[in-house]
């Protein structure tokens, strides 16, 4: 089974129903649902999330968008190891050097995000919320 650690991006698009990416990442997160594949949340992620949530619409609803969330996605611990890792890539975009090195310890196949560009050189393959569907999928 295929082990997707999701960046935070493509939560948010489910929980927000923010358009253009709502439909597929509601979609993948569905087949994760379903058993299709394993799906991750970094740790650092859901403090982020249910701020946003929070600010977006309210503290229950952003209780309510966590809980939803942890049913589905296990947890990626971003612990000193992962932060290493994640300062070791030197990327410019800290946040998304986390969510990467949390990937490549949690073992994962692939990360997914709507900015793919955004993670030059990942540790591991990197793909856009429509090819995690696909792949999950076809098998």
């Amino acid at each position: 089974m295929k082990r997707l650690l999701l960046d935070l991006n493509v939560f948010l698009d489910v929980i927000l129903d923010r358009p253009p990416g709502a439909d597929v990442a509601a979609a993948l997160w569905a087949a994760i649902e379903r058993g299709q594949g394993h799906g991750m949340v970094p740790a650092h992620g859901v403090t982020t999330i249910f701020y946003l949530l929070e600010k977006a619409r309210g503290a229950a609803f952003a209780r309510d968008g966590v809980e939803r969330l942890i049913r589905v996605f296990h947890v990626a611990p971003v612990n000193d190891d992962v932060v290493r890792r994640a300062l070791a890539l030197a990327w410019s975009d800290f946040e998304d050097a986390v969510c990467a090195a949390a990937a490549e310890t949690s073992g994962c196949d692939a990360l997914v995000t709507r900015d793919p560009e955004g993670y030059p050189n990942a540790p591991l393959p990197v793909i856009d919320p429509a090819a995690a569907l696909s792949w999950l999928t076809q098998e």
